[in-house]
């Protein structure tokens, strides 16, 4: 799908999709947890639970409940099985270590406790501070973007350096394996992708915590007026610019000016033009190998999202190197 031009620059056109947003997870339910589980919950939150509201964004099947208790508080709980859910469980372990170590200024809610059972048919739970919020409406609007961008800006500045307590990956040694995905994608093109590609040590390195997985079901517009974001499983050392740019995928997939957010924010706009191509070109390989995988049955919807974004940043990609689409 092409651009059009308007006032001399080409804007993107929304590109169409069915994906559910805000409906795509398939998640344990408060009544499916064992009972054990319900009861180590309600000991933590200090009251009965007399409500439990699934949150179904994400491609994950873990529990992910905002909880109301008889006594009228609210918690957000996240829970998965060690013995059915392991890499769910693992992820929620690593999500609550990096989450401990987040400083207060970090854009992110706070982490209130944690019980990591030893026993291999535990459970891991995450009881995580409940902020009345909102998603990113879809199709993105100009408004709720802009809220992001900003709270994008604070972010790097108050992840650089990386907080000293927080050990994590560069982005070069956890993305090291991506650019081989376009090894896997035959479409006009794909050459000169994988070569832009595989440059990307030279770009993306430097001293920030980035998140590396800002979309709309991961952010949080709360009605205090703060934006922030959610499950911090993986964030990595890199270059501050990271999370903006792919921030900045929906939008341009719905339509959005974003090569006019990239010319203004703090962060991007004065970037070498061939450092934002060479992160597209690593990203879009992801996105399209990985829709050509089977959908896991946990996450109908995965394959549809992944291949919807690969479409995007592919459009988008093309667009700034002035190749014509290939398929």
């Amino acid at each position: 799908m092409s651009g059009v031009v308007e006032n001399g620059r080409v804007s993107a056109v929304r590109r169409p999709t069915t994906i559910p947003h805000g409906r795509t997870a398939r998640r344990l339910e408060w009544p499916h947890l064992p009972r054990h589980v319900r009861a180590l919950v309600e000991e933590r939150c200090g009251s009965p639970v007399v409500g439990a509201d699934s949150q179904g964004a994400g491609f994950t099947p873990g529990f992910a409940s905002v909880l109301t208790c008889a006594d009228g508080s609210r918690h957000f709980v996240k829970a998965a099985s060690q013995k059915a859910q392991r890499p769910f469980a693992d992820a929620y372990r690593e999500e609550a270590r990096k989450l401990a170590a987040l400083p207060e200024d970090a854009p992110a809610p706070r982490l209130l406790w944690v019980h990591d059972s030893d026993d291999p048919d535990g459970w891991v739970v995450l009881g995580i501070e409940h902020v009345p919020s909102r998603q990113p409406g879809r199709p993105w609007r100009e408004d709720d973007l802009a809220a992001c961008l900003a709270m994008t800006e604070r972010m790097a500045e108050a992840l650089t350096p990386v907080p000293a307590d927080l050990v994590v990956d560069d982005f070069a040694t956890e993305f090291a394996d991506w650019p081989a995905f376009w090894d896997h994608v035959h479409r006009e093109h794909a050459d000169r992708a994988a070569a832009l590609a595989a440059r990307f040590t030279d770009v993306a390195a430097g001293s920030t915590l980035v998140h590396t997985d800002i979309r709309d079901d991961n952010l949080m517009l709360a009605e205090d007026g703060r934006v922030l974001l959610c499950d911090w499983n993986w964030p990595v050392a890199g270059a501050a610019w990271l999370d903006t740019l792919l921030l900045l995928i929906g939008p341009r997939g719905d339509g959005l000016d974003v090569e006019a957010v990239l010319a203004g924010s703090a962060l991007t706009r004065d970037l070498d033009p061939e450092a934002v191509d060479i992160v597209l070109a690593l990203v879009t390989g992801y996105f399209l190998r990985s829709a050509q995988l089977p959908a896991p049955p946990t996450s109908p919807h995965m394959r549809e999202a992944q291949r919807w974004q690969g479409e995007v940043c592919w459009e988008w990609l093309c667009e700034r190197r002035g190749w014509d689409l290939g398929r």
